[in-house]
């Protein structure tokens, strides 16, 4: 052979070699590209609009930040005033109503107890978000709070609804540092004279809470372990980390607590309202003209408490900002493993909290209940001292609760702004890293808590079976995706006729683009009449446009009549309380 055909060979080997080395490089990154995004789904419980450092608090959250920085904030989300109301149309893209939880567990209205649609926990005509995830191939966990039925609640656990693996709580909360529950046993004639204990599980065996451990450290750790498990098996993951943090019973560590105490001391109630109301305007989550909310009536004056109230309220305060910063801690670890490990580019994350903030206040008179009062005073230390440990038993009630909310109005178990409009934050796969166009913007865009699965199934690349789900009836979800928007296809998620219609109590709204149409019962100190506000220009709900906007005013109410007939809604006494309810 001649030197030249060597030269040739030689040359078309390396041709080939470069070629076939290419192809490799080229089907790797298609499999990067084709690999389905992990997603992972974070939950706070009872926090406000205007809780987190991202949203014009002064808690420092700086991993939150690391979301709202990566990604984009939506600042006319709604959830609904509960956590179960809200969880079950988390999971199903549903109406509450459509699903079982048209009423809330803790707070039956007697006429509907045993009627459909009032069960109080997820029904078996839909399916979940996890079920299909699981269909398609994903590992899917879940840890901290269930609160969509199981035990004495009825329904069935996550493990039924489609979850791999578990660990937590079936019910709606507990103690932060052991296994005792946060309300007593009703039911139960002696049920007022004992601490009763909270069932945990892990993969639906029961499970020897530890003592000592907060709430955050043990469910952050379970879910670690589990997404863990999912990186070593090389499967895409559904992570649902519901915390308990910042539910009540207020507890958080001592050293946690004391970095607040102060701030609340001398800002009191009005002051921490005044300045979280200023912090969001100059943030842009709602409008510079948006109109300073009104004293609230049945809230209370710092002025009018004792030296020693105060210095008990202020540590209840820090007691609620310390849980919150706990809960971006936990975040952070979350975040920083998937980093280290590689998985972040790849996932989906979205932080979400359940309603605002606990305004029950076991003592008050017009919102109290007094079986649970008596139970918190025989059985519990309530002590300046003892305020943050296992042995407290604390909400943050009705005046920090309005408080937090800053520039918006009432809380939990209220369809008013403070109730529903809460902190919700999406970062698309790839934001991380990537030059996302959307990174850190603030929108307004009309979003609802059912819009959240859908947008979790279109970044998964998977179809929701509509009607039908194995040889079973199901509800067709309302909910739409959000994925168009974040990738920048639409300056929208709802347009202004994919209107959406609730009710709870026998309080109910209609969204239609910036318009709420809302009715409140005199029972929780509404008027019992309807009113129209545009919550973008007014989200303190402070100047009625029926008056103004006959027209629209007429039209919304006609869609909700339409909603409330489809649904069966049952009319609810004007005068019923819902906190008294809980022990009736």
């Amino acid at each position: 052979m001649s030197k030249l055909f060597y030269i040739a060979a030689i040359a078309l080997i390396l041709t080939g070699c470069g070629q076939s080395e290419e192809k490799k490089i080229t089907s790797e990154a298609n499999q990067t590209e084709e690999k389905k995004p992990n997603i992972l789904l974070l939950v706070g419980d009872d926090i406000a609009f205007g809780d987190l450092g991202a949203f014009g608090s002064e808690i420092p959250t700086p991993n939150m930040d690391r979301l709202a920085d990566a990604g984009v904030r939506f600042s006319n989300f709604h959830a609904s005033p509960v956590c179960s109301v809200t969880r079950a149309m988390l999971m199903t893209g549903c109406n509450n109503i459509e699903v079982g939880l048209g009423s809330f567990d803790y707070s039956f209205y007697p006429p509907t107890r045993g009627v459909s649609g009032y069960e109080g926990y997820l029904t078996d005509n839909t399916v979940t978000i996890a079920q299909l995830l699981e269909d398609a191939g994903y590992e899917t966990y879940k840890s901290g709070k269930w609160h969509l039925g199981g035990e004495a609640a009825g329904g069935v656990g996550p493990l039924s609804w489609g979850f791999t693996k578990e660990f937590g709580i079936l019910s709606g909360g507990s103690n932060h540092w052991n296994d005792l529950a946060m309300t007593p046993d009703f039911s139960d004639p002696n049920g007022l004279n004992v601490k009763r204990k909270e069932h945990f599980t892990l993969n639906g065996e029961h499970f020897d809470r530890p003592e000592g451990v907060y709430s955050g450290e043990l469910y952050t750790e379970h879910m670690l372990n589990f997404i863990k498990e999912g990186h070593a098996e090389n499967k895409p993951w559904f992570a649902y980390m519901a915390f308990t943090t910042a539910h009540f019973p207020i507890q958080a560590p001592a050293d946690m607590i004391e970095k607040h105490y102060q701030k609340y001391l001398v800002l009191g109630y009005a002051g921490l309202k005044k300045s979280r109301y200023e912090s969001l305007k100059s943030k842009g989550l709602i409008t510079e003209t948006a109109i300073e909310p009104e004293f609230n009536e049945i809230t209370h004056k710092w002025e009018s408490l004792s030296e020693e109230e105060q210095k008990i309220q202020a540590k209840v305060m820090a007691t609620y900002a310390a849980m919150i910063e706990d809960q971006d801690n936990r975040t952070g670890e979350i975040l920083d493993y998937l980093k280290e490990s590689g998985q972040l580019d790849n996932t989906l994350v979205i932080y979400v909290t359940d309603n605002g903030p606990e305004g029950f206040e076991a003592t008050h008179p017009r919102t109290g209940n007094p079986e649970m009062a008596k139970w918190i005073e025989t059985q519990f230390d309530q002590s300046f001292e003892a305020i943050g440990t296992a042995n407290s038993e604390h909400t943050i009630g009705v005046s920090w609760a309005n408080a937090a909310t800053g520039g918006l109005q009432w809380w939990k178990w209220f369809i008013g702004e403070g109730g529903i409009r809460v902190p919700m934050m999406i970062v698309p796969p790839g934001a991380f890293s990537e030059n996302y166009d959307r990174s850190g913007q603030i929108s307004n865009a009309v979003m609802s808590v059912k819009d959240l699965p859908m947008t979790i199934l279109d970044y998964a690349g998977v179809s929701h079976p509509g009607t039908t789900y194995k040889d079973r009836k199901v509800v067709k979800p309302s909910g739409v995706t959000a994925r168009p928007f974040l990738e920048g296809k639409s300056d929208m998620v709802r347009s202004v006729d994919q209107w959406y219609a609730f009710e709870l109590f026998g309080n109910g709204y209609l969204m239609k683009g910036d318009y709420k149409l809302m009715k409140v019962r005199e029972g929780m100190f509404g008027d019992g009449k309807w009113h129209l506000y545009n919550v973008v220009a007014d989200p303190s709900e402070m100047k009625p446009l029926e008056e103004d906007m006959p027209g629209m005013f007429e039209e919304m109410k006609k869609l909700y009549a339409g909603y409330a007939k489809e649904n069966n809604i049952m009319e609810v006494d004007a005068e019923w309380n819902p906190f008294k309810a809980a022990s009736e």
